[in-house]
């Protein structure tokens, strides 16, 4: 069942929706409403290109635990050449723009002004963070930016203007969580690249035991 959302801030349980992770539609993009929504692994998705708000909750969840990221052996080779530095926060709004171009160009233009607007007031706020890559003339090659609550990551979109680019990135996010107390990267959709880093399939109910920690 898909729900119609009003102006409450509420959200129907996730167990409710639909076998895709499709929960509700409408709804605005406050901070208030973002952090009610992760807290319970809800996220927003512009859906080709109509102009309202999806929201999903997959019960099946795809996840990547920082202790168990796969470093290939060719990573491992590139990371070793100390050709490109990685920070966090340094180019937010950079990264979030080069997110929306390389949407453009693969699935359509669902990370649009809303978004970015939306996304940016979370950063201003504390709550949502940038791990940008960058080359050694300084040039951002690669990034990836997502929500953080507690010691829990949320994805939400990656670039990368090299070869990598977008993989140094998400290493150097697990590494960085490992070493801070983080516990797990939420993907949201499985993808073969996510796949081959070590994300993993774990249950709704474990993915909230998580979140409530």
């Amino acid at each position: 069942m898909v729900f119609e959302l009003d102006d409450s801030l509420t959200f129907p349980s996730p167990v409710l929706g639909e076998p895709d992770g499709l929960l509700a539609v409408g709804g605005d993009l406050s901070v208030d409403r973002l952090i009610m929504a992760y807290s319970y692994g809800i996220f927003p998705w512009y859906a080709f290109r109509q102009g309202e708000i999806h929201w999903y909750c997959p019960l099946d969840r795809f996840v990547i635990f920082p202790s168990e990221i796969h470093v290939s052996h060719s990573m491992r080779t590139l990371l070793r050449k100390n050709m490109y530095t990685c920070s966090v926060n340094k180019r937010f709004e950079e990264v979030i723009q080069a997110c929306s171009e390389q949407r453009i160009e693969e699935e359509g233009a669902w990370l649009g002004p809303d978004m970015i607007e939306a996304y940016t007031e979370l950063y201003r706020q504390g709550f949502a963070y940038s791990v940008e890559v960058e080359d050694e003339d300084g040039r951002l090659v690669g990034g990836l930016y997502g929500v953080n609550l507690g010691r829990c990551f949320f994805g939400e979109s990656m670039f990368s203007r090299v070869p990598s680019g977008s993989k140094i990135a998400l290493i150097w996010l697990a590494r960085w969580m490992e070493a801070h107390g983080g516990t797990l990267i939420d993907c949201q959709f499985e993808t073969p690249h996510l796949k081959s880093m070590g994300g993993r399939h774990i249950s709704y109910k474990e993915y909230l035991d998580y979140l409530r920690r």
